[in-house]
């Protein structure tokens, strides 16, 4: 079948067995569902027969909030395809055509849109869909299914009130599961929750059909603005303009008895990659059953002892649409009296254990390269996969088991609303959030929270799929725990755990433990190996650490750095052998006495660089010199204040309290207004030049005296803060005679680097007089970025910069993203500029910003040589540096 092209003017696809309109190349058009139930049906695989209003009309509406003049006629045309498909008509008593109405967006969003199902039911209806299946319970199952869900998505009812009516009649009935409700049961629930909804909203149910499938149809695209969808969009980035599809779908029936079910399933395992058919199916159930977690499902493996042949279909199908679309995928489908169909099939979310095993796989099975394999990895994921694990040295308290939805291990306090976990996590505590299941309307709780623990549900529902989207730790389905939310408390085997106490949850094995558990790092897999080869293979841009400690240096280059970009010296002044020494130094009246204080810290820190540089061997190592201001490495003001005025009530010792004062004295004489841009950096060098001397003699004789061991040792020194040439020139001038004095005096000869920081508006506009006295430039974008915006990050970040982003001021947070359009200006300037003057300069970046995908490629894009960042994100840098080298060739590719 050839592969239809978009029809211009039109806004409704579709789509039947053989027969489609649209194709998967339609996504932004027809959202990832209607793409690909379009492409579903060319390829002749059993779907019911619908049709797809595209993303287009979701965004006129948000636009004119009317739809488009044609759209109703086209809506009826497509009806009439659909009736004479499955020989219903929509409407009729008789032979009722019902109607599933779904959202689908072109980047899927599990759950937080709405659905509503079994549309078309009526009073009237019911009895004759009860004849046509000679079903009357399946028929009044469909009917109060189909009130329920359209009181809550359609009249905004919430689900509590309906459930609440189905728990009693369980009650009264002495049943457990709904499905023990028998058909006169479920007529009673149908008048209970029609009155539920004449006495809520003072008007009746809709029994009009075209009535009904107008309201679904309007609350499916309004709810592209409700607040889980907005919140999901935020986390993952997701574009407001894009708007979501409505698919309308003749109804299938799971719940028809022991020969129907439904299910979900991937390709292959979502949460470890591992190949084979994985999910769970109720029998006698529809779609919503499943998610929801209101009961347990079944693996879906043993789908084949219930109906074999069914299950070697669903094998063969879903094989067929892994090898079409070359991804791993996630399906739904139902069995109606025996027969298979599929509901959708879309590119599986999946942990990033298991996207790098897929991937990697994938190319050996040879149906991806190796870039591709690259392509499907993000690199923000990698973060997740080095999730820490539970020490396994550890004794605890395993007080519960549920099924390992999602990997990694978590502590935190207990907590049992999503509003909850904001709140407490916005306060910096940690917490897990317990739920009998989660709902979309947890998302933003969920967001916020360091795993997640339900009582009911399975490795496909929502908190499962959400969890593992995110990459939070999940434990599912842990029914020995009895949770009770509005008392704000659960219960264990007797054990009764409330809001704020400790509990630690274990996501690859499904134990929960009470108290805290240490976590040990993770150790990356072959998989990971591999993958990260092949993104070094691509890459051009080199990566870096951001390390202070030997530890530091030895993760990062297991982790595969390239050198040290940023090694802060200030972080090794504040141990507490070394901070009273410190603070000698600062004191001092004369340098003389610094000097004295300078000797006896100069040994600890040329053991510093020492070990750093040892555990770096062969790479280059950026050592900053300090940088901060001088008042960090003293006493606070008002404790000093207070501890003296305590002294004195207390009549202490005359000779302390002199003493004391003293030292207020001085820590008042180094006060600044506005110390970020006072006295620091090269400043402090150039007033206090043997304190710069004194850390490059210590740099320095660590380097000659490893190189006298025969190592390869590549020292470079980082002058923080330049603004203007001459800091730079006097600096450089007065190092450089030292370090030759240490190379003829140890007998040693070293290649070394000096450059410096450039963090500040004018460096960069006037980059090329620096270049001319620096070997290399590190752009440091955390103060880069507070000097050109003029923002106190401490105090942006906590008091504005949420709003800002909230109000779509800024897209995202500065000091986590580069502004390319400000920042990212300066950074070109400054490049162009430090080139233009020295065209072998090296450049790259040492701001976190170096671990952040988008600004990695940002830096590839401008032509830096590097970029550095902390060691964990080393891994995220390689990968996006290949992401930007891939996206560099294929725009070359397009233009050609």
């Amino acid at each position: 079948m050839a592969e239809p092209k978009r029809k211009r003017g039109l806004f409704v696809y579709f789509f039947a067995q053989n027969e489609a309109d649209g194709c998967r190349a339609m996504r932004n058009l027809l959202g990832g569902k209607g793409a690909n139930l379009a492409e579903m049906a060319r390829l002749g695989i059993r779907v019911p027969p619908g049709f797809t209003i595209t993303t287009e009309v979701c965004s006129y509406f948000a636009q004119h909030r009317s739809y488009p003049k044609s759209l109703s006629g086209e809506i009826s045309h497509n009806l009439q395809r659909l009736e004479a498909a499955v020989g219903k008509k929509f409407g009729n008593a008789d032979n009722p055509l019902l109607l599933s109405v779904r959202s689908g967006a072109r980047i899927s969003m599990p759950g937080m849109m709405d659905t509503v199902l079994n549309l078309g039911l009526s009073d009237t209806a019911v009895r004759g869909l009860a004849k046509q299946t000679d079903d009357e319970r399946c028929a009044y199952d469909a009917y109060r299914r189909l009130i329920q869900m359209f009181g809550n998505v359609v009249l905004g009812l919430g689900g509590r009130k309906f459930e609440e009516l189905i728990e009693k009649k369980k009650a009264v009935r002495g049943v457990k599961e709904d499905i023990d409700l028998t058909a006169e049961d479920l007529k009673d629930l149908v008048d209970r929750f029609k009155e539920l909804i004449a006495k809520e909203r003072g008007a009746d149910f809709p029994q009009d059909a075209f009535r009904q499938l107008d309201m679904a149809k309007d609350a499916v695209f309004a709810s592209w603005n409700n607040r889980r969808a907005i919140n999901y969009r935020r986390i993952h980035k997701i574009r407001e303009q894009w708007g979501t599809a409505v698919n309308v779908q003749s109804m299938v029936f799971g719940n028809m008895g022991e020969d129907s079910g439904t299910g979900v399933g991937f390709t292959r395992n979502p949460a470890t990659g591992e190949r084979g058919i994985y999910g769970e199916y109720l029998l006698n159930a529809q779609g919503e059953d499943v998610v929801a977690g209101i009961r347990t499902p079944r693996p879906l493996p043993l789908l084949k002892e219930d109906m074999s042949g069914v299950y070697e279909e669903l094998v063969s199908v879903a094989q067929r649409l892994e090898e079409h679309y070359r991804d791993v995928q996630d399906f739904e489908f139902t069995i109606e009296k025996g027969v298979l169909y599929l509901l959708q099939t879309r590119a599986g979310k999946r942990t990033i254990q298991a996207a790098v095993r897929v991937a990697t796989d994938m190319v050996e099975e040879k149906l991806i390269s190796k870039e591709e394999a690259l392509r499907r990895v993000e690199p923000a994921q990698l973060d997740q996969l080095l999730h820490r694990r539970l020490d396994p040295r550890e004794k605890f308290e395993v007080i519960a088991e549920g099924l390992p939805a999602s990997p990694g291990a978590a502590t935190g306090e207990v907590v049992f609303t999503a509003d909850r976990a904001v709140e407490l996590a916005t306060d910096g505590r940690k917490v897990i959030l317990v739920r009998r299941e989660t709902s979309p309307e947890d998302i933003h709780g969920m967001a916020a929270a360091e795993a997640i623990l339900t009582s009911r549900g399975g490795m496909t529902s929502h908190a499962a799929v959400v969890a593992r989207g995110m990459g939070k730790c999940c434990i599912a389905g842990c029914e020995a725990i009895k949770v009770d939310e509005e008392k704000g408390k659960f219960e264990v085997n007797g054990l009764i755990l409330k809001e704020g106490d400790l509990i630690t949850l274990d996501g690859s094995t499904g134990k929960v433990i009470k108290g805290v558990v240490h976590t040990v790092e993770p150790v990356p897999g072959d998989d990971f190996r591999r993958l990260m080869k092949w993104a070094d293979e691509v890459r051009t841009l080199g990566v870096r650490a951001n390390a202070d400690t030997p530890e530091d240096a030895r993760i990062a280059r297991e982790l595969g750095a390239e050198g040290i970009g940023l090694c802060r010296t200030e972080h090794m002044f504040f141990g507490e052998d070394r901070l009273p020494h410190v603070q000698r130094m600062i004191l001092a009246e004369d340098p003389e006495e610094r000097e004295k204080a300078l000797k006896i810290l100069e040994p600890m820190q040329r053991q510093d660089f020492k070990k750093i540089l040892k555990e770096m061997e062969g790479l280059p190592v950026i050592i900053r010199l300090l940088d901060p201001p001088l008042h960090e490495f003293l006493p606070n003001h008002e404790e000093l204040m207070l501890e003296i005025n305590d002294l004195k009530l207390k009549a202490a010792d005359e000779k302390l309290i002199e003493e004391k004062e003293r030292l207020l004295h001085r820590v008042e004489s180094l006060r600044e207004m506005n110390p970020m841009l006072g006295h620091r950096g090269c400043r402090l060098g150039v007033t206090f030049p043997e304190v710069y001397m004194m850390q490059t003699r210590a740099v320095f004789e660590a380097a000659a005296e490893l190189i006298s061991q025969k190592r390869e040792i590549y020292p470079e020194i980082m002058i923080p803060l330049v603004a203007h040439e001459r800091e730079l020139s006097i600096l450089r001038n007065e190092m450089e005679d030292l370090i030759d004095e240490i190379m003829e005096e140890k007998g040693v000869s070293f290649e070394y680097k000096i450059g410096t920081m450039i963090e500040l508006p004018r460096a960069a506009l006037c980059a090329d007089r620096i270049a001319a006295v620096a070997d290399f430039f590190s752009f440091g974008t955390n103060d880069l970025t507070q000097t050109t915006f003029g923002f106190s990050r401490d105090d942006a970040e906590g008091k504005f910069l949420p709003i800002y982003i909230k109000k779509k001021i800024l897209d995202d947070d500065p000091f986590e993203v580069i502004d390319q359009e400000g920042v990212g200006e300066l950074i070109r300037i400054g490049t162009r500029k430090g080139r233009q003057a020295k065209e072998n300069l090296e450049i790259g970046i040492c701001g976190e910003h170096g671990g952040e995908p988008s600004s990695v490629k940002f830096c590839h894009g401008v032509g830096m040589d590097y970029v550095s960042c902390s060691p964990y994100r080393v891994p995220i840098a390689r990968l996006a540096a290949a992401h930007a080298k891939l996206e560099e060739e294929e725009a070359g590719q397009r233009k050609q």
